[in-house]
């Protein structure tokens, strides 16, 4: 993509990234500006609220990951030893409402978003920037308001708070939690506004729709969930705090409500959510896969109406959460044939993914071994998605540990390993430095084996009815929950690798050149890292989007090298 922004040297060939001999740190950048006393906590640069939330995600991703790990602790005996049913309760319920709010939903539009959207289009900063701000300081108040619900004894509804537990007999927290929901909601909201605002107003000259990237095209879609979702959540656990506090009649059938109500509200939003969490995962892989391959990604205009399509279809499906609640058959049986629809776009996506692989250049550099690790997990979560989608299979796999698994391969397997890919492949533009390459790789093997380690015994479990949230089990179950904790210690060393070596690298890494990676993009044409306003001049743009030279495999390399 080529602009007035004048290009940088070739770089050399990214099996083992180094700089090319002429790379220095500018001498004044976004990371060692000083605007004094305010200079970070009142910023509105986009890419310092950026690390601001990096920093604070990957604080929840330790507190979410050692509550999972006391859960396979638990879950290695039969005989719930280690933890007290209530206790074990709050255990799986703060981790999933840590987890699920606090790092899936927001990790990969505030970390990579915020940080990338402006520059990939050719801006100076989002439209917004004092909103931008504003969405990280709500974001830590729920966080703050969270952690005190944990302080405070933690809540033990599960993080759906189904009703009419939640909202008349729990025991816990449930009021804060729930406040804690609805005001992270904001933070998203104004977010998602920001980037939709960013994206139809302020993209460089001739950055046409169709030369976006499609990481682009992923937080757009993304932005429009958010909008369209997240006020139905917020209102969601609003109405379970009023119905706790005051007794409202609305989900207690005690007082005239009805229970089915609430998922019928939960999941309109709940399911959509599920793509809030993986749509920007996917926009990533395509950056990932296009610029390891070298090659224009296969079908971009499918690939971007795809990203649409599962923005849209997402909101129609929420029923099949709901196939053994009392709903008509026939509604059951449209959610299913919906189900089965929406998971058309995201197969055309791992098609494309390995169609522009195919007889491209593939360099196996860590972020390119996170990608690979995605393809095979989230395809595995998109497979067996398919079948809870099937009346009949649901119904007997429902609340079992096969939900679990497939829930956290696509989840876990798709988004979270996306994020990690993200963050490697960006951090030379982030922070200027390059991290071990080897660490990199080992980490990314790590993850995927302790990953099929911990979760695929959990399909097996769940065929055979082990019904998720119970910590008592039959112990002829044992072998293969043991192998789940194992596979959980495993896949936590491999978390933990990464959150070691890119800190260490921000001090004693290789020195970033512009472009580490040989990569096609307008983030990839400016100082690493970037300067404050991100460009010099206004770019123009003259070319398409990932327009990677075509030929042989020697002269590709040639080109780079």
């Amino acid at each position: 993509m080529s602009s007035t922004v004048a290009p940088h040297a070739a770089a050399p060939r990214p099996d083992l990234p180094a700089t090319d001999g002429h790379a220095v740190e500018p001498r004044e950048n976004y990371l060692n500006v000083d605007y004094g006393w305010k200079s970070w906590l009142l910023s509105t640069d986009h890419k310092r609220i950026a690390v601001m939330y990096l920093i604070t995600i990957m604080f929840m991703i330790l507190v979410g990951g050692s509550f999972a790990i006391l859960l396979r602790l638990e879950l290695a005996t039969p005989a719930g030893d280690l933890l007290q049913s209530e206790t074990y309760n709050k255990i799986f319920t703060m981790h999933g409402v840590v987890m699920v709010f606090f790092f899936l939903i927001p990790g990969i539009p505030a970390v990579l978003g915020n940080f990338l959207v402006p520059i990939m289009i050719g801006a100076k900063d989002l439209a917004f920037p004092k909103i931008n701000l504003l969405s990280y300081y709500i974001f830590l108040a729920g966080i703050t308001l969270t952690l005190i619900a944990v302080a405070m004894g933690g809540v033990d509804t599960g993080w759906t708070f189904y009703t009419p537990y939640s909202s008349t007999y729990a025991n816990s927290q449930v009021a804060l939690a729930a406040i804690a929901v609805f005001v992270t909601g904001f933070s998203s909201i104004l977010t998602g506004l920001n980037f939709i605002v960013t994206v139809h107003k302020m993209r460089a000259p001739g950055m046409t729709w169709f030369r976006l990237p499609l990481f682009i095209w992923a937080q757009y879609a993304t932005s429009l969930i958010i909008m369209l979702g997240t006020p139905v959540i917020a209102i969601t656990v609003a109405l379970v705090g009023l119905e706790r506090l005051f007794h409202i009649g609305i989900f207690d059938p005690t007082y005239g409500g009805d229970p089915v109500l609430f998922q019928h509200m939960f999941w309109f939003y709940s399911h959509p959510a599920v793509y809030i969490m993986i749509l920007p995962a996917m926009g990533v892989m395509s950056e990932l896969v296009t610029a390891f391959s070298k090659k224009r990604v296969f079908g971009y205009h499918i690939m971007a109406f795809s990203t649409l399509a599962i923005a849209v279809i997402g909101f129609f499906v929420w029923g099949h959460h709901l196939f053994v609640s009392g709903q008509s058959t026939y509604a059951g049986v449209m959610f299913s044939v919906i189900t089965m629809l929406v998971a058309v776009p995201s197969a055309i996506k791992v098609f494309n993914w390995v169609s522009t692989m195919y007889r491209g250049d593939v360099w196996l550099t860590t972020p390119m071994c996170f990608a690979i690790a995605f393809l095979g997990l989230f395809t595995v979560g998109g497979l067996t998605g398919i079948f809870l989608g099937a009346m009949g299979f649901d119904i007997h796999v429902h609340d079992t540990y096969f939900v679990v698994a497939h829930f956290h391969y696509v989840m876990v397997g798709g988004m979270v390993t996306a994020f990690f890919g993200g963050i490697h492949f960006w951090w030379p533009k982030m922070f200027g430095r390059m991290y071990p390459e080897n660490m990199g790789r080992i980490s990314a093997a790590i993850i995927f084996i302790g990953f099929n380690l911990t979760f695929f015994p959990q399909f097996i479990l769940g065929y055979m009815g082990m019904p998720r949230r119970y910590h008592f089990y039959p112990e002829e179950w044992q072998v293969l929950n043991v192998l789940s904790t194992a596979g959980a210690t495993l896949l936590g060393t491999g978390y933990l690798l990464p959150m070691i070596y890119l800190p260490w690298s921000l001090k004693f890494g290789k020195v970033a050149s512009k472009n580490p990676w040989g990569a096609k993009g307008l983030e990839w044409q400016i100082d690493s890292p970037p300067t404050t306003f991100n460009f010099d001049k206004v770019p123009i743009v003259t070319e398409e989007a990932y327009a990677y030279p075509e030929g042989s495999r020697h002269q590709r390399e040639a080109e780079v090298v």
